[in-house]
């Protein structure tokens, strides 16, 4: 096994003062777009909210809209980590399930999704254009990482199997759909179990069609 190089405490400093610069930079891009609309918003007021340069923000993002949905892209990151180390048993929509399950409700890191006003702007991402384009963006990029995790755990190849696209596309389907049926729903203190409860409704709900479509007979041509 290859020993694991390590960090230099300056590199890890730097490390850590990026990462706060990305976050100030991301949480300014929310709140200005939720207060101002996407069209007032801009990346001079964003960088200006989240004092830094424009340079700054250039090097962590490419426009307003990355920035405002950096959270999808840090979920997508934590349930892909999540599916790294699920039981190399486990059958991969399953292990796809548990994953999300899991992101879901750790306590100690909790998902983006569910901190405050996330619905509104996961709301505003279906009325913007420019923003569900980069929505769209950022959640190829985390399926396509999904479809190598599993293909991994297949042993196949992903390009020549279709398998591992298949499950990804619709487990990754159905977390939309629970994300969107639960943005459209009112605010509430318990917003994390609303959203834990309707994914599993959807998993349920794409498991009970697959058997029934797998009980019908052929048809007759």
């Amino acid at each position: 096994m290859k020993a694991t190089e390590p960090v230099h405490p300056t590199q890890d400093r730097r490390r850590r003062k990026a990462q706060q610069t990305r976050n100030a930079l991301a949480s300014a891009a929310v709140e200005l777009i939720l207060e101002r609309g996407l069209a007032a918003t801009t990346v001079e007021a964003i960088v200006e909210e989240a004092d830094v340069t424009r340079r700054t923000f250039s090097r962590h993002f490419t426009g307003k809209e990355d920035a405002a949905l950096d959270f999808v892209r840090g979920d997508g990151d934590r349930i892909n980590d999540l599916l790294r180390v699920r039981p190399a048993g486990e059958p991969p929509l399953l292990a796809y399930r548990r994953a999300v399950r899991a992101w879901l409700t750790d306590q100690e890191n909790p998902a983006h999704h569910l901190r405050p006003r996330m619905r509104r702007l996961l709301t505003l991402v279906d009325a913007e254009p420019a923003l569900f384009a980069a929505y769209e963006r950022i959640r190829v990029d985390a399926q396509e990482e999904s479809i190598r995790i599993i293909a991994e755990r297949l042993d196949t190849d992903d390009v020549r199997d279709m398998r591992p696209a298949v499950v990804v596309d619709a487990a990754a389907g159905v977390l939309t759909a629970a994300l969107r049926a639960w943005a459209r729903g009112s605010e509430s203190h318990d917003s994390g179990a609303d959203l834990a409860a309707l994914v599993e409704q959807a998993y349920d709900a794409l498991i009970s069609e697959a058997a029934s479509a797998a009980t019908e007979p052929p048809s007759e041509e």
